[in-house]
């Protein structure tokens, strides 16, 4: 997809992986709207934010309607990033982080393509990016939680590839391996390491894979540190 002057919805854009990929794709010439419950603190012309919890469907919906109001309903690229874990074994996972885990891990996916899904439909481009974790094909010890939202979400990004193909938009799942930014803060025995990916750099991947040939498509998309400080 040629990306200058597309309209590009980012959720959770405010920091870490998010963030680098809105000054990525700002770089591209893209209009990007955040939907995030902080601000990036960026500023630039065709940089838009709202404060929106994914996890919310009337959040979502009202952020939706406000995007519309100021971007036209054309929406080219989704990237569903916005997520968050706990490094918890299963039976000391309260019931509130459970349910916030799945509420913005999947929900929100479900939430943001229930409102764009038919708008893209309508113009029949567009393209999707779920960012997940190697946590949807790894066991994590300590993080069942975590690891069960994520492989909800890689198989929510492979039935809605069946569904959208035939309207030539495309769906993508990206797993990144352990990225330097602060979702290790509060991980016992998980430091951040030179070795970690670097949100700028996976960043780079993104736009590489929005901007491949039209009839070219990158369904599971994993990307490892090469020598990594974790296992991964």
């Amino acid at each position: 997809m040629e990306l200058n002057d597309k309209i590009a919805i980012v959720t959770g854009g405010s920091k870490g992986i998010g963030r680098a990929i809105c000054l990525a794709l700002l770089e591209k010439n893209m209009k990007v709207m955040n939907w995030s419950r902080s601000s990036a603190g960026i500023e630039h012309e065709n940089f838009h934010e709202l404060s929106v919890n994914v996890g919310d469907l009337e959040s979502v919906f009202s952020a939706y309607e406000e995007t519309i109001d100021l971007l036209g309903d054309h929406i080219h690229v989704l990237i569903n990033n916005a997520g968050l874990g706990y490094y918890k074994l299963i039976e000391e996972t309260t019931l509130e982080e459970w349910h916030k885990m799945f509420d913005v891990n999947v929900n929100g996916i479900f939430y943001t393509c229930k409102n764009i899904v038919p708008l893209m439909k309508k113009y029949r481009q567009g393209h999707i990016i779920n960012i997940a974790s190697i946590a949807a094909t790894n066991a994590v010890k300590g993080m069942s939680g975590y690891c069960g939202s994520k492989h909800a979400v890689r198989g929510i990004t492979h039935s809605l590839f069946a569904e959208m193909r035939d309207f030539g938009v495309k769906v993508s799942c990206v797993y990144p391996g352990s990225v330097e930014t602060d979702f290790f803060n509060n991980t016992p025995d998980m430091n951040l390491s030179k070795n970690m990916l670097k949100a700028e750099d996976l960043a780079e991947s993104i736009v590489q894979i929005l901007e491949a040939p039209l009839n070219h498509l990158h369904l599971d998309v994993e990307i490892r540190p090469l020598q990594p400080h974790l296992e991964a």
